[in-house]
Order: C-alpha cells, then sequence, then structure tokens
C-alpha cells in the first residue's frame, strides 16, 4: 500500500494535498511558538522599561490620600526645559512623604498596576 500523499486520485494525478496540508500545520506550530516568545519578550522588555529612573519636578504632595504629583523633564532633548503635564502617582507604602514638598526635584521608579501609577522609589535631588 501507497502512502496517501502518493496516491492518485480519479483523473490519475499525484494526490499530493495531504503533504501540503502537513507542511502547513507545522509552519502554524512555528508561527504559534514565534508570535508566543515575541509576546512574552514584549511583556519582559516593558517591564524592564517601566523601573527605569525618572527625573521631574514635585508639583504637589497629599500626605492623606499618599499621592504625588511630578511633572516629568524631558531627557535628550535639547531645548526643552519641561516636560508635559503633571501626573499623580500613588506613594507605596513605607514611602516617606515628610520630606518632600512642591517644587522638589526628584528621582523617582513607578510601576503601573490596573491603571494605578505607583512610585515605588522615590529620591530627592
Amino acid at each position: 500500500m501507497t502512502p496517501a500523499f502518493f496516491r492518485r486520485n480519479q483523473s490519475g494525478h499525484r494526490a499530493t494535498y495531504r503533504a501540503y496540508f502537513i507542511n502547513r500545520e507545522t509552519a502554524m506550530k512555528i508561527a504559534k511558538i514565534i508570535m508566543a516568545g515575541t509576546a512574552a519578550l514584549t511583556i519582559i522588555s516593558s517591564a524592564a522599561v517601566a523601573q527605569q529612573a525618572l527625573t521631574g519636578t514635585v508639583t504637589k504632595v497629599d500626605r492623606i490620600n499618599r499621592t504625588i504629583a511630578i511633572q516629568q523633564m524631558q531627557s535628550g532633548t535639547i531645548g526643552a526645559n519641561t516636560g508635559g503635564a503633571a501626573e499623580e502617582f500613588k506613594a507605596q507604602n513605607g514611602l516617606s512623604l515628610d520630606a518632600l514638598h512642591a517644587g522638589d526635584e526628584v528621582t523617582f521608579s513607578a510601576t503601573e498596576t490596573g491603571g494605578i501609577k505607583t512610585i515605588t522609589k522615590l529620591q530627592k535631588q
């Protein structure tokens, strides 16, 4: 008995569609693996970017609600001394806000979980 992909169809031609189909399935499996790897690398790299040390100026400190508004400085741009609008962050538990005042220059790291930005490290310059 000959393999299915070497059999002849009714008109006498070789039926190679099964071999093509098997190769296509293999290609799709490889594509899925590549896509999954790419997605994993994207997630890992975005988490690493979120932990970068940023600099900015404190515009508001709310010690009761433990929130801080910081206007980020643009880095590497010539002639741009100001950043965009101030962003509001929650302060991580254990982070002291007592010595922090509006106008202070700070270096900070922040993460975002569920749409809430949280400062994980804060250092006054």
